[in-house]
C-alpha cells in the first residue's frame, strides 16, 4: 500500500462465521464477546452507505484520495451478505476517487453478486486473499489468481506455519504479500523463520513484502517472546524486513 494514502474504515455489515484455522482466535469474536455481543449474528450496520454520505458542507464524509479498509469486521463475500453486496458494489463504483481494500477468506464466493460492469476488475479495488497455512494457500490461491481482479495481494495473517508461495508469486499479478502473527491472549506462536522464508520468496520473485505485525507470541532463536499489543506493529516496522519496489 502506498504510504501517501490514508486508511479509512468502512464496515457495511458486521459479524461473521468461522471458516478455517485462521479464524480460531478472531479479533471480531473477541471484541464482541467483551461487550456481550454475538459475532456470529450478521447484520447491516448504520454505516452501510458511508461512501455516499455527505456532510453539511456538501462534501463526502469519506474524503477522496484515501484508502478504505472495507468490511474489516466481517467478510465481504460472506453468504449472509449476498442480499446486500450488489448495493455495496454500487457504493464502491460510485467513488472512483477512493481505493477500497477488501480482504477475504472466501475467494471461492468471489463471483456471487459480482457487478455486470466488473470486467477485469474495478481500478479502485484491491482484493486481498488470506491464507494462513499451506493447505489454505493451495486451495484459495489458484482460485484467486484465476479470477478477474485488477489489483490483488496475498495476506498471510495470522501466519500459523511456514508457507511456500513460490508458484503463486507472479509480480505481474500479485502486487504484494503481507504477513504477521496473531494477537490476543490465546495467540498461537509465529516464527521468525516463517517470516524470513516468505520475505526471501518475495525478494526472489520481485514482489513487495510487508511484515505487518509480530503477533502476541513471537518465536526467534529458540525463544518465545510475549509482545505487548502496542508493540506488535512497531516491532515489525523496526525489523526492517518489509520491502518495496
Amino acid at each position: 500500500m502506498d504510504g501517501e494514502w490514508v486508511m479509512d474504515m468502512w464496515n457495511p455489515w458486521h459479524g461473521c462465521h468461522m471458516l478455517s484455522p485462521g479464524c480460531q482466535n478472531c479479533y471480531v469474536y473477541r471484541r464482541d464477546r467483551s461487550v456481550g455481543r454475538d459475532a456470529g449474528l450478521v447484520r447491516k450496520t448504520a454505516d452501510f452507505d458511508l461512501p455516499l454520505r455527505r456532510g453539511r458542507d456538501g462534501a463526502f464524509k469519506l474524503r477522496g484520495g484515501r484508502e478504505v479498509f472495507t468490511c474489516g469486521t466481517s467478510d465481504f463475500f460472506l453468504e449472509d451478505a449476498d442480499p446486500w453486496r450488489a448495493q455495496a458494489w454500487r457504493c464502491i463504483a460510485a467513488r472512483p476517487d477512493l481505493r477500497f481494500l477488501i480482504i477475504t477468506k472466501r475467494i471461492d464466493r468471489f463471483f456471487v453478486m459480482l457487478p455486470d460492469d466488473w470486467g477485469q476488475g474495478y481500478d479502485n479495488v484491491t482484493i486481498g486473499c488470506t491464507c494462513e497455512n499451506q493447505d489454505r494457500a493451495a486451495y484459495r490461491l489458484p482460485l484467486f489468481l484465476s479470477a478477474p481482479i485488477r489489483h490483488r495481494c496475498i495476506i498471510c495473517e495470522p501466519l500459523l506455519e511456514g508457507i511456500d508461495l513460490r508458484r503463486f508469486l507472479d509480480p505481474s499479478r500479485v502486487e504484494g504479500v503481507a504477513a504477521g502473527g496473531e494477537s490476543g491472549d490465546a495467540a498461537r506462536v509465529c516464527s521468525h523463520e516463517w517470516i524470513l522464508s516468505l520475505r526471501r520468496q518475495c525478494l526472489d520473485a520481485g514482489v513487495p513484502f510487508t511484515f505487518r505485525q509480530t503477533g502476541a507470541r513471537y518465536e526467534k532463536d529458540g525463544r518465545i517472546f510475549n509482545v505487548p499489543r502496542p508493540q506488535q506493529l512497531a516491532q515489525a516496522r523496526k525489523s526492517g524486513l518489509s520491502t518495496r519496489y
